[in-house]
């Protein structure tokens, strides 16, 4: 594996966009945006460091980025930064010898929610943002979503990543809160997408990757939906589960991305 740490994917009015690339010795020609969460408050792209390295180990090439954080500059400068990424990825795919047709895109909590938003928001002016490369789009040709929060509540006794004010902080404007919900953006063309959730989960209820998973295969579009036994939230990053999660990631993205079908053993937990 080789890795460039803190390449510059964009500019966000003089601020420049950082990301990680991750190569693999032997690649199958497929790539993933991978996007940390934190509640989209904190947190940065060594968070995904060990995921991406266990998807590298299965040949898929890595870009990890980072995002503007809600104490830097509001909702929606974290979606943009995120297709900026995505734009990035897909311009220098020919140079990285990846297909632009075989991107994803996987995130945890606050990244999840940016992964699913990227997916649902093709071409739409107000996610898409001006930074990156323009003129690229940012489609993706499949989904991890690792607990991903997906719909907002305003004016309600709401807690963790579902309460609006999480995202869009002190009084949020509602239409605005349910723009921010990628759950609203889902049609049959959604690429496809694994859930990955914990029903321990107390910060991200698990009936969030339950309804998008539902909404999803009721509109026609391919979706698993994984639960995993007694486990809390941010559990995937934990050392154990690392290996094993990614491993079942890796046959979902190898199906979707590649073209390959590859079963192994079962992580623990996964049904």
């Amino acid at each position: 594996m080789t890795t460039e740490s803190n390449l510059i994917y964009g500019d966000a009015g003089g601020r420049p966009l950082h990301a990680d690339l991750y190569r693999p010795d032997q690649a199958n020609g497929a790539g993933v945006l991978m996007i940390h969460g934190g509640g989209w408050r904190q947190g940065n792209k060594e968070m995904v460091r060990r995921q991406a390295t266990a998807l590298v180990g299965h040949g898929f090439t890595c870009l990890a980025c980072e995002y503007r954080l809600t104490g830097e500059s509001t909702w929606p400068a974290q979606i943009h930064d995120v297709k900026a990424a995505m734009r990035w990825f897909r311009n220098e795919a020919g140079a990285l010898g990846l297909d632009v047709a075989r991107l994803g895109a996987l995130g945890n909590s606050a990244g999840g929610h940016l992964a699913l938003t990227l997916a649902g928001t093709v071409g739409l002016a107000d996610y898409e943002g001006e930074s990156g490369t323009p003129g690229v789009d940012t489609s993706v040709g499949a989904v991890i979503a690792v607990y991903p929060a997906v719909k907002f509540h305003v004016g309600e006794r709401t807690s963790g990543a579902n309460n609006a004010e999480a995202i869009l902080g002190k009084n949020p404007d509602p239409a605005e809160a349910e723009r921010a919900g990628p759950i609203n953006h889902v049609t049959g063309d959604f690429p496809p997408t694994c859930f990955v959730h914990g029903n321990g989960d107390k910060v991200v209820p698990p009936s969030a990757s339950l309804n998008f998973y539902n909404a999803l295969v009721q509109a026609g579009a391919t979706a698993e939906l994984h639960m995993y036994a007694e486990t809390p939230h941010a559990w995937a990053r934990w050392p154990n589960w690392i290996e094993p999660t990614m491993s079942q990631a890796g046959v979902f993205l190898r199906r979707y991305l590649v073209g390959e079908e590859q079963w192994g053993e079962p992580a623990p937990g996964w049904e």
